[in-house]
């Protein structure tokens, strides 16, 4: 029954970048696009995007959703890398996503994202943290239930549809609590905010200064 957590989140992630950049146009990138399917949401906002992913199946998977070759016209332009080492061009992008792929490599990583951004550039990353506290096992004890109500729903309309499951991208645990996140992005990224989301997730969301 797939009900996809980071999917949930597209509109909230859209209305975010929306307050920071405008709503529309303007340079884009989507870390760890996985298929694609919130960087074409960039892209029919309005955003010129670039979506880099290190897995060879799920970039093949995008391109195929998309119809695209990746030619000098597409949007999204899908590209196999990691964030780790490819290049990204200085105070580029006006708006950079990385849905559910931070945990992935080390958070430092959020460093060269944030020299990629251009002036007044919004840096959102919706990520993965493990639990740790009360709170986040009270909001665990929440979501559980609406988990599986959301479940329910999303496979009936999935077979009353016909709709296909995509393929799914490399998963990897978190490691990396949010209180050790929110010190780094301090550091990293001063003046970020960074909240936690019932479905296991947090929003992090960093203006870059003008």
């Amino acid at each position: 029954m797939p009900f996809d957590h980071n999917d949930h989140y597209h509109r909230l992630l859209l209305r975010t970048i929306g307050r920071g950049s405008g709503g529309t146009g303007g340079r884009a990138l989507d870390v760890g696009c996985g298929t694609g399917r919130f960087a074409r949401r960039l892209a029919a906002a309005g955003y010129t995007v670039d979506a880099i992913d290190p897995s060879a199946e799920v970039i093949a998977e995008a391109r195929a959703a998309s119809g695209t070759g990746d030619g000098d016209g597409d949007n999204p332009r899908y590209r196999q890398a990691d964030i780790t080492t490819t290049a990204l061009p200085a105070g580029h992008y006006d708006v950079i996503t990385a849905l559910a792929s931070i945990h992935h490599v080390p958070f430092a990583t959020v460093a060269r994202l944030r020299d990629a951004l251009a002036p007044g550039g919004t840096l959102v990353i919706l990520g993965c943290a493990p639990e740790s506290g009360p709170v986040d096992l009270l909001r665990a004890a929440v979501a559980v239930p609406a988990n599986a109500v959301a479940r329910l729903a999303v496979w009936t309309r999935d077979r009353a549809t016909g709709r296909q499951v995509p393929a799914k991208p490399p998963v990897a645990e978190p490691t990396l609590p949010l209180p050790a996140i929110r010190r780094q992005a301090a550091t990293l990224l001063p003046g970020a905010t960074v909240r936690r989301k019932l479905f296991w997730r947090y929003l992090l969301v960093y203006r870059h200064p003008r």
